[in-house]
């Protein structure tokens, strides 16, 4: 069995998944949070994944069969990934695609419609190419690696095995590179570098991830990158890091492996990332963290504890203000 887990119940049939307080009759759902619990003596869902220390505090439906596992969260998902991989569409090369001669295609590649793949690229065995994609030359593509519509990989990057990258991101566009002129202009600096994507990792819809000037951007083993991020030249993400939308991040700035970072943070560039950092949503970090495991918060950020505390003072600052002019009134009326 897939899930490893302990049937309770009848064998039944499910052709569905579903969230538990929206279960129907033939679905399959499950339970991991506390605050879902009432759900489950009310959901129609034939059968409900629970942890294995779940117990029951008021009759169960009678039609309802649980399933038993170490994790009910990680199980489902499991049963999503597999679910997922029947949406996926098979191995085939479209007429309507354009591949160069000297590209080279692995075995069981699927290329969809207007899928243009230039000389010199490597596309590796199992790899799933969906419509409209663009791959640079001498680009190269690992082994079960989808990219979804519209994705655009150029010219010599690479991506490793199994990586899943969403529509319309973009790898491997230029740096951030200008110069000032004696003409008080901007002089584009060559970006001469590639972008470095190891196994395992998942890119968001129309996040951008810049070539390095020089050398490699190297997006490490495991990273999540929500949508909507951008990653500029030469910045490094240490393994198994996720960051949520909306994220940017300044050239030549070092991230730490397993870090997490929320939504809407802004990295200066040059600085380095504490491995196992974790960012709170709208932080602004200007400085290097050098310390491993710290949470900060704020514009700059600073300590979560820290912001905290100062957060009480700041929403206290009307009345604290208020308390001043009385207190300058008071003595200006002495002093007369």
């Amino acid at each position: 069995m897939m899930l490893q887990g302990t049937l309770e119940g009848n064998d039944v049939a499910v052709g569905t998944l579903s969230k538990i307080e929206e279960g129907k009759e033939g679905s399959l759902s499950f339970l991991s949070n506390p605050k879902y619990h009432p759900f489950i003596y009310t959901t129609a869902a034939s059968v409900v994944i629970v942890n294995e220390d779940f117990q029951a505090e008021q009759p169960l439906p009678s039609t309802l069969t649980l399933i038993r596992v170490k994790d009910a969260y990680g199980a489902f998902a499991k049963l999503l990934e597999a679910y997922n991989q029947f949406l996926l569409p098979t191995p085939g090369i479209s007429e309507f695609s354009r591949i160069d001669p000297s590209a080279v295609i692995g075995s069981n590649v699927h290329i969809g419609d207007w899928v243009s793949i230039n000389a010199g690229a490597i596309i590796g065995d199992g790899a799933i190419i969906q419509s409209g994609v663009v791959i640079g030359s001498r680009a190269k593509i690992g082994n079960a690696t989808v990219l979804f519509p519209g994705v655009k990989v150029y010219h010599e990057c690479v991506i490793g095995d199994s990586c899943t990258i969403h529509a319309n991101a973009v790898i491997g566009s230029d740096g951030f590179g200008f110069a000032p002129n004696a003409d008080n202009q901007y002089s584009k600096i060559p970006q001469i570098g590639n972008v470095v994507i190891e196994d395992h990792v998942d890119i968001g819809a129309n996040t951008t991830i810049d070539r390095a000037t020089m050398g490699s951007t190297v997006i490490r083993k495991g990273v999540k990158l929500d949508n909507l991020i951008q990653i500029g030249h030469n910045v490094e993400i240490g393994e198994n890091t996720v960051i949520a939308a909306q994220t940017g991040v300044a050239g030549s700035t070092k991230i730490g492996k397993n870090c997490m970072i929320g939504g809407q943070v802004g990295f200066a560039g040059h600085i380095q990332i504490a491995d196992g950092t974790k960012i709170a949503a709208q932080s602004g970090i200007a400085g290097s963290i050098k310390n491993s495991g710290v949470t900060v918060m704020g514009t700059p950020a600073i300590p979560i504890m820290d912001f905290n505390k100062s957060y009480i003072f700041f929403k206290k600052l009307p009345t604290i203000q208020n308390t001043v002019d009385t207190l300058k009134k008071w003595m200006d009326s002495q002093s007369k």
